[in-house]
């Protein structure tokens, strides 16, 4: 049986109006093992939400739901987790942490993480 990938979701949300926490579901009901990041705790149908103190790492993809400015402070948090890919969703694109990430060798991808696994990209 081939394991589902790891996806850390930065920008979840438990608000069921936000993409944060539509992608979260979403992730999740598919099977993947998903690591919600938001800035409270709580949970979204079950999904535990975590705070940034709680630390991942070896994930295979960081989703960004997270606009340029607010990702500031989770960069370290972000490259800690050693992702094989960052997704940038549309309006979280950022030169800035694409460049960090680069230069660790982490692939960049632009793009609605919904699309993109609905049409089976992943593990």
């Amino acid at each position: 049986m081939k394991l589902k990938e790891k996806i850390v979701i930065l920008g979840a949300s438990d608000n069921p109006n936000r993409i944060g926490c539509i992608a979260t579901k979403f992730l999740y009901n598919k099977g993947y093992d998903v690591f919600a990041v938001s800035h409270r705790k709580g949970e979204i149908d079950g999904i535990q939400l975590h705070d940034s103190s709680e630390r991942v790492e070896n994930a295979d993809t960081v989703t960004i739901f997270l606009n340029p400015e607010r990702q500031k402070s989770y960069y370290d948090y972000i490259l800690s987790a050693k992702p094989k890919r960052i997704i940038f969703n549309p309006g979280a694109e950022n030169r800035e942490l694409e460049a960090l990430a680069r230069s660790q060798h982490i692939q960049i991808i632009s793009g609605c993480t919904i699309a993109l696994f609905s049409a089976g990209f992943g593990l």
